[in-house]
């Protein structure tokens, strides 16, 4: 007897627009890393241009507004440089020591990297488009204008009372939101704290204190460096709250876009490369994929059930 409907059905070809778009689907499935490298790359790009070619709005102040009225310190507690050794660099360093002495599969140590330069390079991106479109002055930002005699004290001017012949230093004084230390410091060391986290199961029940402490030391040290931000008057409370939860959202994007949640049992492991694509290039809902084929194996079953399953002869037809 021959098969009916369900085994005939799977063996027609599919549209050639399925099959482009399966192909398509595949080979980003192979190459996905590279394609985040090249996007990185754009990254890195719009960054540099920025700091080449934008300047900040200029936002107009009043000289008698004592909220911008802090001495300008000229030596940070933690320089520019110093913030990106300790938030950017020395974690780098650690998870390069790290993919040294576990020696995990390729594939782990790249998305790992991967998602790290991403976070910091992507946060710095944000903060510096939404530093130059806010344009908000600092706390020291009259320090830093010396504005010319004459101006008045009780009135809203422009920057263009300035004195200050640096031109990199005038053009910082309206660079205050949101604190950019502060969003590159929880970003970077925020990535190292998921990291931490997910590969010692922070969140797994009755986990030791040891573990925990071990993964909350990044976050401390990149609240310090917030802090020092405080204490040397380039930003107020706000800046440097606004711009730590910046940098710590992009650093858990960053992260939750290559590892599962904190709280998985298999948080220490990347998602694989086929992990949410099909055989045949698409991502599929085991639930509807299921309910479709029992559908039609049901409808074909009811179909063909009586010419598959012929009733016996009566007695009275045999004689």
């Amino acid at each position: 007897m021959p098969r009916t409907g369900f085994a005939a059905g799977s063996a027609s070809p599919r549209s050639p627009q399925v099959e482009v778009a399966g192909a398509m689907s595949r080979l980003y499935q192979r190459s996905y890393p590279v394609l985040d490298t090249v996007a990185l790359a754009c990254i890195v790009g719009t960054w540099v241009l920025i700091q080449f070619f934008a300047t900040p709005f200029h936002r107009m102040f009043s000289l008698d507004n004592r909220s911008i009225q802090y001495p300008h310190a000229f030596v940070e507690r933690v320089p520019v440089m110093w913030s990106v050794v300790y938030a950017g660099v020395i974690p780098f360093l650690i998870l390069l020591v790290w993919a040294a002495l576990f020696r995990p599969y390729p594939h782990k140590v790249q998305v790992t990297l991967l998602g790290f330069l991403i976070a910091i390079m992507l946060t710095s991106l944000v903060t510096d488009i939404i530093k130059n479109a806010v344009g908000r002055p600092r706390p020291d930002l009259i320090s830093r204008c010396i504005p010319r005699k004459g101006t008045p004290e009780d009135a809203l001017v422009s920057w263009t009372v300035c004195t200050q012949s640096n031109e990199h230093m005038l053009q910082e004084g309206w660079r205050s939101f949101p604190s950019g230390h502060s969003s590159f410091s929880f970003s970077g060391l925020g990535y190292l704290s998921f990291f931490f986290s997910g590969q010692m199961h922070v969140f797994r029940p009755r986990t030791d204190l040891c573990r925990s402490l071990i993964a909350f030391v990044p976050l401390l040290c990149a609240l310090l460096i917030a802090i020092s931000r405080l204490d040397d008057y380039r930003h107020d409370v706000y800046d440097v709250t606004c711009g730590s939860v910046l940098g710590l959202s992009i650093a858990y994007f960053s992260y939750r876009r290559y590892y599962p949640g904190l709280r998985f049992v298999t948080c220490d492991m990347p998602y694989g490369r086929d992990d949410t694509i099909g055989s045949d290039g698409f991502a599929k809902l085991a639930d509807d994929e299921e309910q479709q084929v029992l559908r039609h194996v049901g409808s074909r079953q009811w179909e063909s059930r009586p010419e598959s399953y012929p009733l016996a002869p009566t007695a009275s037809h045999e004689r």
